[in-house]
């Protein structure tokens, strides 16, 4: 590892690692460990039921590094690896090293043993300071349940989490049985 703050470039340049994955935050590396089956699972089942509902002109991305545009070129960097993105399809061919945060319409995170305050905090003002209008938190415990918050005034509003079937209308017309997340 390079003795200073990494840019996005020097972050991208650095390459996948052999076991879980990294995440820079403020130009440094952290290494995030494996989430677990079921957390991986959950995922799977999520993606796929977005899929089915997805209007034309978007995609989704499992576990990719996005850029979220926090730092000034050249100055420490900001790349988060969330566990499902939305996006413009458009932005799939660009050829950019990491995905931008500019071109994502919503960001899911499925929160994971020792992810809980990153997820419900850190990345949930992260992303919002990166301007993407929609984050869904899922949490698998007791019972599953999703917290959806868009993009209003000074970062997200957040509504009350929902557990059973979630139902929206933006940024798409969605409806999920969160109780499929699980097996």
């Amino acid at each position: 590892m390079p003795g200073h703050l990494l840019t996005i470039e020097e972050y991208a340049a650095l390459g996948g690692t052999a076991t879980g994955f990294t995440e820079l935050m403020e130009g440094r590396v952290v290494t995030c460990p494996w989430s677990g089956r079921r957390h991986d699972l959950a995922v799977c089942l999520l993606a796929a039921a977005l899929e089915r509902q997805l209007p034309a002109g978007f995609a989704f991305v499992v576990a990719n590094d996005l850029d979220l545009g926090l730092s000034p070129d050249g100055g420490p960097g900001f790349a988060r690896r969330p566990d499902l993105l939305v996006l413009d399809r458009a932005a799939l061919n660009r050829g950019d090293s990491l995905l931008r945060a500019a071109d994502v319409v919503l960001v899911v995170e499925v929160v994971a043993p020792g992810s809980r305050r990153t997820d419900y905090q850190v990345k949930h003002d992260e992303y919002a300071d990166a301007g993407i209008p929609h984050y869904w938190i899922v949490d698998l415990g007791e019972r599953v349940s999703l917290v959806e918050c868009r993009a209003g005034g000074s970062g997200y509003v957040d509504a009350a989490a929902v557990s059973g079937t979630f139902t929206t209308d933006v940024p798409f017309p969605v409806r999920l049985d969160l109780e499929n997340l699980i097996p």
